[in-house]
């Protein structure tokens, strides 16, 4: 696996995994212009598996230095679900961001109902910090749900990870 910056054509793919219904039931309808304009704060990488286009990851730094930390979010290709590679992933993002861009905290805010995300995040090495109510309109727009906010904070026990690939 290596996380790698977007290139042309990726965008093809990243749409139809992210309008497959496992991943649109918790992204909703991708914006217009995703995935090159529509979250300009946001840096995305493609998850690359192999040399195919595994899914999506992107982070955003607070730079404020008495807030300073850095979230995540991604997505992964249904048909690879369940394989360890949404942890490894995050687990390649996190390394970076600690190692590279100096970030000591690290979030992801999983709808609280999301159990495989949950259980993937703390595959991780995230930890549940509480829940968020009603934090996230639902994708069709019927309503509110809540979220969990996990971190991951480096001195108290970085995750164990391969090598960073990021490219």
């Amino acid at each position: 696996m290596v996380l790698r910056e977007l290139r042309p054509g990726d965008d093809v793919e990243l749409l139809r995994i992210h309008s497959a219904p496992a991943v649109a039931r918790w992204w909703g309808r991708p914006d217009e212009g995703f995935p090159w304009s529509d979250d300009p704060d946001s840096r995305r990488l493609v998850i690359d598996l192999d040399g195919r286009v595994a899914g999506l990851i992107e982070y955003h730094e607070e730079t404020e230095p008495r807030y300073r930390h850095a979230s995540i979010d991604l997505f992964l290709d249904p048909s690879l679900h369940g394989r360890g590679l949404g942890p490894e992933a995050l687990r390649l993002l996190v390394r970076y961001l600690i190692d590279e861009r100096g970030h000591h905290r690290i979030t992801i805010d999983p709808a609280a109902s999301n159990k495989a995300a949950i259980r993937a995040y703390e595959k991780a090495g995230f930890v549940r910090v509480g829940v968020m109510r009603d934090y996230e309109r639902d994708p069709d727009g019927g309503g509110w749900h809540d979220a969990l906010l996990m971190e991951l904070v480096a001195h108290a026990g970085p995750p164990a990870c391969t090598r960073s690939k990021h490219a």
